[in-house]
This record gives C-alpha cells, structure tokens and sequence, in this order.
C-alpha cells in the first residue's frame, strides 16, 4: 500500500512524512530555520499534491490555501501577527471555494450548526486569553476559521471529511488561545494543536481534490 501511495500520491505521502514526524522532532533541539522549514513542510507539500495533474480552476484555489497555511506556520514562529494574517487570507481563499460549491438543499438543523459555529467560536476566542489586550485579535481572527468552517460545513463536499477537517482546524486553534489562558502549561496541549490542525488540514485537502476530481474537475495542463 505504501508504495502505491508512493506512486499515485508522492506529495501526499511526503506531506505524512513532515506532517507526522514534526511533533517528534521537538525532542531533537533543531535549529530554528530547521524547526521552521519541517513544520511548515506537512503543509506545504499539499499544494503539490493539489496541483500534480490539474493546474487550473479549482485546484489552484485548494493550491492557494495550501500555501497561505503553510506560510501562516512559518510566520507563526517568527511574529504571531503576520502568521495570523496569512492564515485568514487562505481562510478567505477557502470560503470563496466553499461557497462556489454550496450545499444545495442543505437540513435545516445542518445550516443551524454552521451558524452556531461562527457565533461561539468567536466568542470563546475573546474569553480564553489571559492577556485582556489579545481578546480583541483572537476575536477578529477566529472570525476568519469559524467562517471557513462554517462554509465547509454547508458546502457540498464530504462533510464526514472536509466539514469535520474544518471544525478541527477550529478546535485547534481555540486551544491556541486556551494555551495563553486556562490551559497554559498543560503537557498535551501542544500535540493536541498540532495533531487537530494537521490531521484537520489533511482532510481538508484529500476530501476536496478527491471530489473535485471524481466530478470531472480536469486540466489539460
């Protein structure tokens, strides 16, 4: 199986590679720069993976997603600022393509979970920070991922793969800001972050190539 992975999804499989051993490479005192390049590498090798035999339409937005979350994982260990900043444009690049893909005749009680969604997840960003003075940006940037996954979530993609890949990445990033409140110090916390928003990241890429790809979303590239 592996090395039928190796051959029909090379980018998926180096994607797994950097994706799953990062959290062990934390035992191994890397170099910054090191550090940096391994983590934003899961990431990253998505948009090879999105784009290795259709360059065009859709795929080039997943591609773009790809890019801006794995830029966002670079910047984050450098300025938390612009990591978030680069984050919410892939955030808005996936909104566009979930919305080009709505969920026709979504159920109602499936609509109203999208909705709760971006109503609560802003609000337990506000209160989880300790620091009174980064409720405000936890705020507008929780915003940009409850959006995206409220998208996902009524979008016609899989939702037990894409809507479930977008709730985690906002689960992921609410114990972000529970790290600088009420779970500060916690010893899981960050493998919980990691494994939520990668495995979240994956699934979000699988799930939309794999559809787009069954519903005829071909290029002659």
């Amino acid at each position: 199986m592996s090395k039928d992975l190796a051959h029909k999804r090379p980018w998926l499989l180096a994607s797994l590679f950097f994706g799953l051993t990062y959290p062990i490479g934390w035992q191994f005192g890397l170099p910054d720069y090191l550090s940096i390049a391994w983590k934003m590498g899961g990431v990253a090798m998505l948009i090879g993976y999105a784009l290795r035999k259709h360059r065009t339409g859709e795929f080039l937005l997943v591609a773009g997603v790809m890019a801006f979350w794995a830029l966002g994982d670079g910047l984050l260990e450098l300025d938390m600022v612009w990591g978030a900043i680069a984050f919410a444009v892939g955030h808005i690049i996936a909104i566009y393509l979930f919305l080009r893909h709505r969920r026709v005749h979504a159920v109602l009680s499936q609509k109203m979970l999208a909705v709760a969604v971006l109503l609560l997840a802003p609000l337990l960003a506000y209160f989880l920070p300790t620091d009174r003075g980064m409720a405000l940006p936890a705020i507008a940037y929780t915003v940009c991922v409850a959006g995206m996954a409220s998208a996902a979530w009524n979008s016609n993609f899989p939702r037990y793969r894409v809507g479930m890949g977008a709730m985690a990445f906002v689960v992921s990033d609410l114990l972000i800001f529970a790290r600088m409140g009420p779970l500060a110090g916690a010893a899981w916390i960050d493998l919980a972050i990691w494994v939520l928003y990668y495995g979240g990241v994956v699934m979000i890429a699988v799930g939309v190539v794999t559809t787009l790809v069954k519903r005829g979303h071909y290029s002659t590239a």
